[in-house]
């Protein structure tokens, strides 16, 4: 089998587009496009915004790009539209039935402030871009070696934590890099955060490259502008962005995303994919070296580092708060792991016009919930009672707060477990099963399927890492038949970004997703009854030792520790 390069070099990745049209209209199954373009062209669809959806042949998963999160009331109604018309499965699989808790013809919300849509078919593929088309939206590039969806702070213009307004450097950034044939071949993914405000809630420590607010006296005038971070990442080997000695005007930050991504696409690992990202060529070069080559290869003499203006970070914007704007509200609505329904994501698009003023929004979050921004005050109460909004509350309990969950299993070729039905019920059954102290309004769990950390377990206060558990049964014996392989996952504890950041530690491997609530349960006791004053459950996790963390665990039932899971 060919090699990802390879394909790539067979046919530029950007072409497939054109060919998904020709694949649509002649109704091609899998088996029919691998045997005209070969396997190869499964990896090339990925820059059509269409990944293959795990087990099931023909449907797809199509990824919207949302640059900054930001959508009108329009394009989020659109949004809506398409999965309830195109995202539903088949009755082979279940149809409407096929999921208890969601039922049929729903999207997900992504860490990367994107949309995602199951059970897409071929053929609907053009309508669904004729219709993107008419409201100025895209999949394109939104999957493959290319440059990602833009991220940005889901707030921007509205928030008193701002310095400026990034979004038209966001816009900007996404425009240069979506269709570029000269940067749509990279040798790997390339993600990028930029933001304006002093919070960071765009994650700059985990990106590929992270500009967040700064000033500088330039010719005896302040400036506002960037600074830089480049390097961060998660999945395997995950590392902390790298800051540069680097201070980027507005007006210059499409040249120093080019310049990067052109010192990337030259110097960067194209052999061996597991150790291809930018993080690794960053770490290899050593920041210094990494943006002297930046500079060498950028049509601006960026001026060095000026006054930093990030003060901290904040994970999420759930609540109702005051805009800067008199008289007007944002509204961040908790969608647990970020499933929802497109009939109910429409809805919330028109409850924006509805409640809102001309210039009302629909934003999306990097913890997958959604904003609906300039909202006038007086119409909250009304907002509140619309039935999406007495689903998706902006009041939940911490677990429901901070659940963030992956594609999983369910529709993933990596997922080794279920994500998303197990994220949201633990995360309700937590909610009912621990009493948090008062001051706790969020715990922020994670859980991915594999160890590509989608769901950004490594910054988590609790992540998961999907694994199988080989169990032994009551009689000490391994059951050949394997029926005693069940669902579980690697427990970490105490991850955080901002001004204290730090990876979790993956206390205990493959324990049984059922032993994981009691073992929970144990460590919220313990927490309660040990924290510090305003502690919260990270920071109390990283003072406690990992052993008594595993032994408080291990308290809750055997399989957690003390090598009854195997595979450790």
């Amino acid at each position: 089998m060919n090699t990802v390069e390879e394909w790539k070099e067979q046919k530029h990745p950007l072409d497939v587009i054109e060919d998904v049209k020709r694949y649509a209209e002649e109704g091609m199954s899998f088996e029919e496009i691998a045997e005209s373009e070969g396997d190869g062209e499964f990896e090339r669809l990925k820059w059509a915004g269409m990944y293959t959806h795990g087990v099931h042949d023909d449907y797809y998963m199509m990824r919207t790009k949302v640059p900054g999160g930001y959508l009108t009331p329009e394009q989020a109604e659109v949004i809506g539209e398409m999965a309830t018309e195109y995202a539903t499965a088949p009755e082979e699989f279940g149809g409407e039935e096929q999921n208890d808790i969601w039922g049929d013809a729903f999207l997900d919300i992504t860490t990367r402030q994107d949309i995602q849509k199951h059970w897409i078919e071929i053929e609907d593929v053009p309508e669904i871009w004729a219709k993107y088309d008419e409201v100025g939206l895209t999949t394109i590039q939104g999957c493959g070696d290319s440059a990602r969806n833009v991220l940005g702070c889901p707030v921007a213009g509205v928030s008193d934590h701002e310095v400026f307004n990034a979004q038209p450097v966001i816009d900007a950034v996404s425009d240069f890099f979506t269709g570029n044939r000269e940067f749509a071949n990279l040798p790997r993914k390339f993600k990028m955060t930029i933001t304006g405000c002093k919070h960071d809630c765009a994650q700059s420590q985990i990106n590929d490259v992270g500009m967040t607010p700064a000033k500088k006296e330039i010719d005896g005038e302040w400036k506002y502008g960037f600074h830089v971070k480049v390097g961060g990442g998660l999945s395997d080997g995950p590392r902390m962005a790298s800051p540069l000695d680097v201070f980027v005007l507005p007006e210059d930050a499409v040249e120093f995303a080019r310049a990067t991504a052109q010192t990337f696409k030259e110097l960067g690992d194209r052999n061996n994919r597991g150790v291809c990202r930018m993080r690794y060529l960053v770490q290899q070069m050593g920041p210094e070296n990494f943006e002297q080559a930046i500079r060498d290869r950028s049509e601006v003499d960026f001026h060095e580092r000026g006054i930093d203006l990030t003060e901290g970070y904040t994970g999420d914007h759930v609540g109702v708060h005051d805009q800067k704007q008199d008289g007007l509200k944002y509204v961040g609505f908790n969608v647990i792991a970020g499933r929802m329904g497109g009939d109910e994501f429409a809805e919330a698009a028109r409850a924006a016009e509805k409640y809102g003023t001309d210039e009302a929004s629909v934003r999306l979050a990097t913890d997958q919930n959604f904003v609906l921004t300039h909202i006038k005050e007086e119409n909250i109460g009304e907002l509140m009672n619309e039935p999406f909004a007495r689903k998706y509350r902006p009041d939940p309990g911490p677990f429901s707060r901070g659940a963030v969950g992956c594609t999983g299993s369910e529709f993933c070729n990596y997922g080794i477990i279920e994500t998303k039905n197990r994220v949201r019920r633990w995360a309700k059954a937590l909610d009912k099963r621990i009493d948090t102290p008062d001051d706790l309004d969020v715990v922020r769990m994670h859980m991915s399927g594999c160890s590509a950390s989608c769901a950004q377990p490594q910054v988590a206060d609790i992540g998961f890492r999907g694994e199988t558990v080989q169990l032994d049964d009551p009689e000490g014996t391994t059951n050949e038949e394997g029926d005693n392989i069940v669902e579980g996952m690697d427990f970490g504890l105490g991850g955080a970004l901002g001004t204290d950041n730090e990876f979790i530690d993956w206390v205990e491997h493959a324990v049984p997703a059922d032993s994981v609530i009691p073992a929970l349960e144990q460590l919220f006791d313990a927490y309660t009854d040990e924290r510090h004053e305003g502690e919260r459950f990270y920071e109390w996790c990283r003072r406690t030792d990992n052993d008594r963390l595993r032994t408080i665990m291990q308290g809750a039932d055997a399989n957690v520790a003390g090598g009854v899971a195997h595979g450790d």
